[in-house]
């Protein structure tokens, strides 16, 4: 008889090295950030080998459940238990860089413009 193991969704992402801490993998859940087989997912949630896990983070991140692992491992070990099947980034010179233009002599931006200004700088890195 073999030991059946559950792994929580939060713990897999974590020790798989999707998120860096497992607080993060566990707001992640919890505000929607990550989906199994195209069902949002709990914190809680088993995952189990073959599931089709979705992740945004920076970017979104698909990948295939290959092993199922409850420590935090190293990477080389964390990249083997799961299939990448993320799409490629388009080369840079083919992303638009986001714009942002005000009238001249419109006066210092007003706090809303310098949130704008901070999210295209953060957008075009």
């Amino acid at each position: 008889m073999t030991a059946r193991i559950d792994v929580r969704i939060d713990v897999w992402c974590w020790a798989v090295r999707l998120y860096k801490s497992r607080s993060q993998a566990t707001a992640g859940a919890k505000a929607g950030h990550i989906r199994i087989n195209g069902v949002r997912a709990k914190p809680a949630q088993p995952v189990k080998v073959g599931d089709e896990v979705r992740v945004f983070t920076d970017r979104e991140h698909v990948v295939v459940v290959k092993e199922l692992l409850a420590k935090r491992v190293g990477a080389p070990l964390a990249q083997a238990a799961y299939d990448d099947r993320t799409p490629a980034l388009p080369p840079k010179e083919e992303r638009a860089a986001p714009v942002f233009s005000r009238e001249r002599g419109a006066g210092r931006p007003t706090k809303r413009d310098r949130r704008l200004l901070d999210q295209l700088r953060q957008m075009g890195r």
